[in-house]
């Protein structure tokens, strides 16, 4: 895709805006430094995983992600950044917007290149856009919006924002959109009695209420708080796996060798290609995690007389939240991502993306387990849904006009669905 002509600064009242065309262009420890002042910071935000999508050859204008970072500067501090993209396609967003873009065109109305904030390929919800207060949020979603209108870009989308990224958002004028997702929490949740009310919009909405403050003590006691007929399901596809003579052993940050890296990919690399695809990630991007954020990442590895077959790769996080209001503290929070297996065996996909990571978090006290976009069969597995948010500009007023519409129509049939997912619970009812 070819680039359109960039000023390198605009300039706001008091502030000054720089558009970096690469990770490595920006301070490392001045955005890290930002990233762990917000409320919803993850190591997908971190700067070392930023510049490896970009250096490995992941994210790159070659294959239609065209950085354009923003920072917003007040002097030599850093006040406001974040990881902005042109994009040629709609790929590798989990955001779905193609119906857009072909009603642009069927109206000759060019929808690409549109401008993402986004980490590519990362369906995880978290900050977007870090700031040092609300008011430099508020003037990093202004300057987007201004940057767009003068470079003749179609459109701005912010991908799994935080809530503080949803409020600013909004009071921008920027439309919202909700998508579902599929969360585990390490405590047992109750339903409510009232089933009619929904959880309040937000990107960790979860459905249903803490059931006490407590983690589970260990993975019988996490069984024990499901309903018996999943509980019972959840028995029968271990037992399958463990029948099949398959073990897992796990290794996290320094402790992965390089030849659990080598064998990960080759399993990652073949779950993409069976499904057609070439792997959105290079080999060299595992490198580079492995040589710069290694802490951030978890692998399990499935074995069978001595033999790996199958590997699962958790990301996990322990930055510091530091929300307006509330005092600094570090949770453990674990993010399934990939999985792979070279031999098919029954229930395996199971055991290494959820009941693995699941126990190990439940055993290391993680506070939540996030298993990513789609899949209704997560909630058999504890999982229960919540709302993931996104936030969307478009330039021309008539497809503005339609496409805000368009999503509050898709509003209602986010909360219906929302409702019949809760009527699902994989829980005990609560005791009278």
């Amino acid at each position: 895709m070819a680039r359109p002509a960039l000023r390198p600064r605009h300039t706001l009242p008091a502030y000054e805006l720089r558009i970096a065309d690469a990770p490595a262009s920006i301070d490392a420890a001045a955005w890290n430094a930002l990233l762990a002042r917000q409320s919803q910071p993850t190591p997908f935000m971190r700067h070392e995983y930023l510049a490896a999508l970009h250096e490995s050859g992941s994210a790159t204008p070659r294959t239609g992600w065209v950085p354009c970072f923003m920072t917003l500067w007040q002097g030599s501090e850093l006040i406001a950044a974040c990881p902005l993209y042109l994009k040629s396609h709609s790929y590798g967003e989990y955001v779905f917007d193609w119906a857009w873009a072909s009603a642009h065109e069927q109206h000759g109305v060019p929808y690409y290149p549109k401008a993402v904030v986004a980490v590519p390929f990362t369906p995880v919800p978290g900050t977007r856009l870090m700031a040092r207060d609300g008011q430099a949020r508020a003037l990093l979603v202004q300057a987007l919006r201004q940057w767009c209108g003068q470079e003749g870009v179609s459109s701005a989308h912010v991908l799994f924002a935080s809530d503080d990224d949803v409020q600013t958002c909004s009071d921008q004028q920027l439309m919202l959109r909700h998508t579902v997702q599929f969360h585990w929490q390490n405590m047992a949740p109750t339903l409510p009695a009232a089933r009619g009310s929904l959880p309040p919009e937000g990107a960790l909405a979860a459905l249903g209420r803490p059931g006490g403050i407590s983690g589970y003590r260990d993975f019988e006691h996490f069984l024990a708080s499901q309903s018996q007929d999943k509980r019972k399901k959840i028995r029968q596809e271990r037992r399958r796996v463990a029948d099949a003579g398959v073990g897992f052993r796990w290794a996290r940050g320094a402790d992965i060798r390089a030849a659990d890296w080598d064998f990960f990919y080759r399993c990652y690399e073949r779950t993409y290609l069976e499904h057609g695809n070439p792997p959105y990630l290079t080999r060299d991007f595992f490198a580079r995690m492995a040589a710069h954020l290694p802490e951030a990442w978890l692998l399990f590895i499935a074995e069978r007389g001595g033999r790996p077959i199958a590997s699962s790769l958790i990301a996990v996080s322990t930055l510091p939240s530091s929300a307006e209001g509330q005092k600094d503290h570090e949770t453990l929070v674990a993010y399934g991502r990939y999985w792979g297996a070279l031999e098919r065996v029954d229930c395996l996909h199971f055991e290494a993306c959820y009941y693995q990571p699941l126990q190990w978090c439940i055993t290391h006290g993680a506070q939540r387990f996030e298993g990513g976009a789609q899949g209704e069969h997560k909630m058999a597995r504890a999982l229960l849904p919540v709302q993931a948010a996104s936030a969307h500009w478009l330039a021309h007023p008539a497809f503005a006009d339609a496409v805000q519409r368009f999503l509050a129509r898709e509003g209602e049939g986010v909360q219906d669905y929302l409702q019949a997912l809760r009527s699902r619970s994989p829980f005990k009812p609560p005791v009278a």
